[in-house]
Formats: C-alpha cells, sequence, structure tokens
C-alpha cells in the first residue's frame, strides 16, 4: 500500500512518532517493577480499546492489575458498558470514574483493598508487618492521569494539561498511609500502525495534534459522528450527513459559525480547531469510538 494513499480523506500511513522519553519511560518502569504491588491502567472511557498500551504486559510481567476508565462522564455509556465487560471477561479488576466530582475515587481504593487482600494475608501468616501498597499508574498521554492523582491525594500534587507530555519523569507520591503511587509520563507504542486506532488517539489528542493534518483529524471526528451519533452532528454542526467533498462542509459550518476572515473567506484552520477542541474540551459528550466488531 502506497503511504500517500487516501481513503474516504483519510491519510492512510504507519505513523512513527516515539519521543525519546517513552522508551527511557518503558526502561526505568522494568528496572522498578519488582518493587510494585499493582499497576492501576489508565485508559479512556471513550476509546477504551484504543487507549490500552498495546506493549504493557512485556514490562509490568504478571503484577495484578487494575483498569481505571476516567472521563466516564463523557462517553456512551452503552458501548463503553461493552468494553467493561470484554475486560472482565479477560478478568481484569475494572473501575469507571468521572474525574470532575471525584466520588468515584473510592472505588479506586476499595478495588486496590480487595486485590491486595490475598497477599496482605500471606504477609500477615510470615509474621510481616503491614506495609504501604505500592501502585504503578500508567497510561497513553492525555488520559486524565494527572487529575486522578490529584483526585486520590486530595490536593494538587501533579501538573495537570489538556494535552500530551505534560509529565516526563517518574514520580514516586504518597497517597496516605495504606498507598504510595509511582507516577510515570504517558506511553504509546513505537508504531501506530492502525489507522482506526491513530485516529482515535488523534481525536480525543493522546498524540500531538502536529502527527496527524488537522483537516483529517475533524474529518474523522466529523465522519465518526455521522455514523454512530447522526443527532449529536446535527445538534452540534446543523448538518445530516458528511458530504465527501470535505471542503463544503467545512465552509458550511465556518460561515455558521462566524468563522470568516477579510473578504467573507471561512477560516478553515479556525474550523478545523473548533471541531477538535469540541471533541478534546467534551462539549462532545455521550460518545465512544471504539466498537465491538
Amino acid at each position: 500500500m502506497n503511504n500517500n494513499e487516501t481513503q474516504g480523506g483519510l491519510h492512510k500511513s504507519v505513523i512513527n512518532w516515539y519521543p525519546g522519553h517513552m522508551a527511557k519511560t518503558k526502561r526505568l518502569i522494568r528496572e522498578q517493577i519488582h518493587f510494585i504491588d499493582i499497576v492501576y491502567e489508565v485508559i479512556d472511557a471513550r476509546i477504551p480499546f484504543s487507549s490500552k498500551i498495546i506493549d504493557i504486559d512485556d514490562y509490568i510481567k504478571d503484577k495484578p492489575r487494575l483498569i481505571i476508565m476516567t472521563k466516564y462522564d463523557l462517553c456512551d455509556k452503552k458501548e463503553t458498558q461493552k468494553w467493561i465487560h470484554y475486560y472482565e471477561k479477560k478478568e481484569y479488576s475494572v473501575v469507571c470514574v468521572d474525574l470532575i466530582n471525584g466520588n468515584d475515587i473510592k472505588k479506586i481504593i476499595n478495588k486496590t483493598e480487595n486485590i491486595m487482600q490475598k497477599k496482605e494475608e500471606q504477609r500477615q501468616e510470615k509474621g510481616l508487618k503491614k506495609r504501604r501498597t505500592r501502585v504503578l499508574i500508567v497510561g497513553i498521554p492525555n488520559v486524565g492521569k494527572s487529575t486522578l492523582i490529584n483526585r486520590l491525594v486530595g490536593k494538587k500534587v501533579t501538573h495537570v494539561g489538556n494535552h500530551p507530555g505534560v509529565t516526563k519523569n517518574l514520580e514516586w507520591i504518597r497517597i496516605n498511609n495504606d498507598l504510595e503511587l509511582l507516577d510515570t509520563p504517558g506511553i504509546l507504542w513505537p508504531k501506530l500502525d492502525q489507522e482506526t486506532i491513530a485516529y482515535n488517539l488523534a481525536s480525543l489528542t493522546a498524540i500531538k495534534e502536529e502527527i496527524l493534518p488537522t483537516p483529517e483529524v475533524a474529518f474523522y471526528i466529523l465522519k465518526t459522528l455521522e455514523k454512530y451519533y447522526p443527532n449529536i452532528l446535527k445538534e452540534r454542526y446543523d448538518l445530516d450527513c458528511i458530504d465527501d467533498d470535505f471542503e463544503l462542509v467545512i465552509e458550511t459550518i465556518g460561515r455558521k459559525r462566524g468563522c470568516l476572515i477579510r473578504g467573507g473567506v471561512v477560516d478553515e484552520e479556525k474550523v478545523y480547531t473548533i471541531i477538535i477542541n469540541d471533541v478534546k474540551e467534551g462539549h462532545i459528550h455521550e460518545i465512544t469510538f471504539d466498537r465491538m466488531n
């Protein structure tokens, strides 16, 4: 397949985007994993398949794992529930959280205690004192990991940003007397060679905006809304369908939103940004882009 080939307006290619700090992070995790009791794997409830780290088993080994689905308030709960069942059938423990109100944090603590109960009983049988549970928290960029940590601690201890690459180093954070957590930078895998996953990640800003052209990401968002959420497409953009003439679609949205520059010309870049930000900032919600086959 030619890397320059397009299909339905989307660029067909293998995306090589693997900053050096991601490879370093995986190496450091391998070095620290023997200290870890349990792994929190954080994924986005709107893309519960695309946001799961493909090669995570290579470096967390056989450690007990809790999948934490963040941004549950923004997802299509009916579709996301199918993915919850999917992971539970694979014997993962799963918790869904709304990071806005923070009321779901207790669920994480309770699940952690349940997972660790057997290990604590074994320690007691050996006459060992109870110690703080050590948690490794991992996830792709911009999945809400820093916000989750701040909720767990009950105050701001990590910087939060609505773009990938905020956290740069591994850092131990004390949650409470029973729990301490090793925070890690967001990580991906070396090649995003599955088109749907790449565009899902770009749509939810898990990869930097310059990695995929903004017109393609905007087009993908609109086409996905047309396919799965035509009511949202209508309500948000007053469109019944997305014509293959994407320039005409952008022209229509731009004029309705007043994205005009001198001479009454539509500012296309501004329209692309609006579409992407509508998802990025949660103006468009109750959506889940990953679908079961």
